[in-house]
């Protein structure tokens, strides 16, 4: 191969090197950012009545499509 080739060749992967850092760094912040709001959720009044309005009402569906019941809160 030619040198020039190399070149463009190691330019490239280090672009693709670099994107995939900042992929991999926003999902760590989405995965900051979402258990953080599921903190604040949880301290919201009313979590515990809504968690087992939305369990009750999504059990038939996990029957029907044949996933394990959710467990009793």
């Amino acid at each position: 191969m030619k040198e020039q080739t190399l070149i463009e060749m190691k330019n490239k992967v280090d672009a693709l090197v670099r994107v995939l850092q900042q992929v991999m760094d926003e999902q760590q912040h989405l995965t900051t950012l979402a258990a953080g709001t599921l903190q604040a959720l949880k301290l919201m009044p009313g979590y515990d009545d809504a968690i087992k309005a939305l369990t009750e009402k999504l059990q038939p569906d996990a029957v029907d499509i044949g996933v394990e019941p959710l467990p009793e809160i």
